[in-house]
């Protein structure tokens, strides 16, 4: 009896043994368990509200941005006119200006593009290109604003703004309005303008085209060009001068290359006859003018050629003097 009574008290003990340690495995475990879960509750937290988080507008110089991934680069359909105008203006060109009103935050380059990124929490905020350096403005020998132009699609047409130069103590983006739909008007303000001369178209051009500008303004003086004329005369002068954009720099697609191709090459032709036979009347009228006589009809009979010259230039030299040595 007294056996099994110690048998009894040992397993007693035994069984009181394993629910102590496994009262500890469970308390440890609980514990584990509670730690993995606050853990995992964080780190959930932390990853949702990492997604959620508003993506800031990209800070581009112009369009396009090494740092940024392929799809959130802003793409230019052409590319930026060179720099030209003012020369004091120059070191403008690859600086940036911003300026935030209501929710658009725009940046202006300057000789590069003009772009505005809205400042929302929208999923689809915008963020693109007004448009890109283009040509100037002149009016009256003075340069008045700067274009910006094939910005992004906007309805049946791409966006486009003016630049205006203001005087100012500060260089800076001033003012954004948009006056129509998809055509912007900025004021840009800087100390480079405030001199009376600093905008003056003539000063900027070699003296080349300085003496075609003259030569021109004293036939529309003289009444020996048409107002339309002169100004065509003018224009291109600006566009050798890089200061306008070549009209006949035409923007085709490039499947129609081929075809257009020969309708360019009449087109120059005719541009260029037509330049030819406005020179000619131009200058006709200035001979009569000052009562230089001159053939109104080429003497045919001056400077005409035999036949055997005229073959000559085609080159028929050997039937001809093999022709002229029989004849001897």
């Amino acid at each position: 009896m007294l056996l099994m009574s110690s048998d009894v008290r040992d397993a007693e003990e035994n069984i009181l043994q394993l629910k102590f340690e496994m009262h500890c495995l469970l308390s440890v475990t609980y514990h584990v368990l509670l730690a993995f879960t606050v853990d995992v509750f964080l780190l959930a937290t932390h990853g949702i509200a990492g997604k959620m988080k508003i993506v800031e507008a990209p800070n581009t110089f112009g369009v396009n941005n090494n740092f940024l991934s392929q799809g959130s680069r802003l793409q230019a359909k052409v590319l930026p006119s060179p720099v030209s105008g003012p020369s004091h203006l120059f070191h403008l060109a690859g600086r940036c200006f911003s300026l935030t009103q209501s929710v658009y935050r725009y940046e202006l380059c300057p000789f590069h593009n003009l772009t505005q990124h809205e400042q929302s929490f929208r999923w689809n905020a915008y963020s693109g290109i007004l448009g890109i350096w283009h040509e100037w403005e002149m009016a009256n020998n003075t340069f008045t604003g700067m274009w910006m132009r094939d910005g992004d699609t906007c309805g049946t047409r791409n966006r486009e703004a003016k630049v205006l130069l203001a005087c100012s103590s500060q260089t800076k983006l001033a003012q954004v309005s948009e006056p129509s739909t998809c055509v912007y008007s900025l004021t840009f303000e800087t100390p480079l303008v405030c001199h009376p001369h600093s905008l003056l178209v003539y000063p900027t051009l070699s003296e080349k085209l300085q003496k075609e500008w003259d030569e021109a303004e004293q036939a529309r003086y003289e009444g020996l060009v048409t107002e339309q004329g002169y100004n065509n005369l003018v224009r291109d002068v600006f566009e050798d001068a890089g200061l306008l954009k070549s009209q006949n720099a035409a923007r085709k697609p490039a499947r129609v290359e081929a075809e257009v191709e020969t309708h360019n090459s009449l087109q120059k032709c005719n541009e260029d006859f037509r330049k030819q036979r406005e020179e000619i009347a131009r200058l006709r009228a200035l001979l009569t003018h000052h009562n230089i006589a001159f053939d109104a009809q080429p003497d045919e009979t001056k400077g005409a050629k035999t036949t055997a010259e005229a073959q000559r230039l085609r080159g028929d030299v050997g039937l001809l003097e093999i022709a002229e040595q029989d004849a001897a």
